[in-house]
């Protein structure tokens, strides 16, 4: 069922066939994914260590230092932590941070990951954009990641995975491949337009550390057994393809404790002979084959 806010609006959807399934030919997926996110100069992320908020017009810089975090120490942890277990994840990556930290951006490239446009700042939000705005917001974005990594990102991923009503269109003319800015599927389906197409690909937050460790203030150990619970409800409960996104922010799960624990979800995934684990574009590439749907440049 359509709406009057349906980002997809003029849209033809093709949806994930019955049968459908993942490389290998196997049933389960994990897609690790990483977010390296940073704020407008006098902006900081609302979610910080303190539950108390300040009052209006005094900068948190408990929260700003919280956030610093990320690109100072955390990135990097998570970097050789995955090179350390030769797994590839899809990284969020703000456009500031390879306008400042273009060696970071190459490092995950060079690496093999997916590394996916995640607006400027995490406060510039599309559906806050006007039309030029957004524009100009997706250009910018596009052209700092393709500087640091040598290659244009092929998705995007808004902040909040809170689009506009001309994001996917939007993003589509710009030449890419698919989009995270829903919530409302368990698998990536296309949307075509005309004899173009973008691939929606639904984000989750079942195993997602802002919700689970910041805002209920849970014990990273916990991420574990939601992992362990949500594979053995793939494999007894599920019969269709099913997939889940592990998901860390590196100002949040880069320190210590955390990245232990993300360690081992991304060991039970990896020596899991039902589970096949990769990026985003990778599966993108995959469906894209198995049900014939054209690019964003056909």
């Amino acid at each position: 069922m359509q709406h009057s806010l349906d980002i997809h609006a003029g849209a033809t959807e093709i949806r994930t066939p019955a049968d459908f399934r993942w490389p290998g030919g196997k049933r389960i997926a994990v897609f690790p994914r990483v977010s390296f996110e940073w704020w407008s100069d006098g902006k900081w992320p609302g979610i910080g260590p303190m539950g108390n908020p300040l009052r209006q017009g005094f900068p948190d810089l408990n929260a700003m230092s919280w956030a610093e975090y990320g690109h100072r120490r955390g990135i990097f942890r998570i970097l050789d932590v995955l090179e350390r277990n030769q797994v590839r994840a899809t990284f969020n990556v703000s456009g500031i941070l390879a306008e400042h930290y273009p060696q970071v951006i190459r490092r995950m490239a060079d690496a093999g990951h997916d590394v996916v446009a995640h607006s400027y700042t995490m406060d510039v939000i599309p559906v806050y954009l006007d039309e030029a705005e957004e524009r100009a917001n997706i250009e910018r974005t596009t052209a700092l990641l393709e500087k640091a990594m040598g290659r244009r990102p092929r998705g995007w991923i808004s902040p909040r995975s809170t689009p506009g009503l001309r994001t996917p269109r939007m993003l589509l003319e710009a030449g890419y491949d698919w989009h995270g800015d829903t919530l409302n599927d368990d698998l990536p389906y296309v949307m075509r337009y005309g004899d173009r197409s973008i691939v929606a690909f639904p984000n989750n937050t079942e195993v997602n550390d802002l919700p689970h460790y910041m805002r209920y203030g849970n014990s990273p150990r916990d991420m574990v057994a939601l992992f362990e619970d949500w594979l053995d409800c793939a494999r007894n409960h599920e019969t269709g393809a099913a997939r889940i996104d592990p998901a860390i922010h590196a100002h949040v799960s880069g320190r210590p404790l955390a990245m232990a624990a993300y360690e081992k979800i991304i060991r039970l995934a990896k020596n899991a002979p039902d589970v096949w684990m990769g990026t985003r574009s990778e599966a993108v590439d995959h469906l894209r084959a198995v049900v014939g749907a054209p690019g964003p440049k056909a």
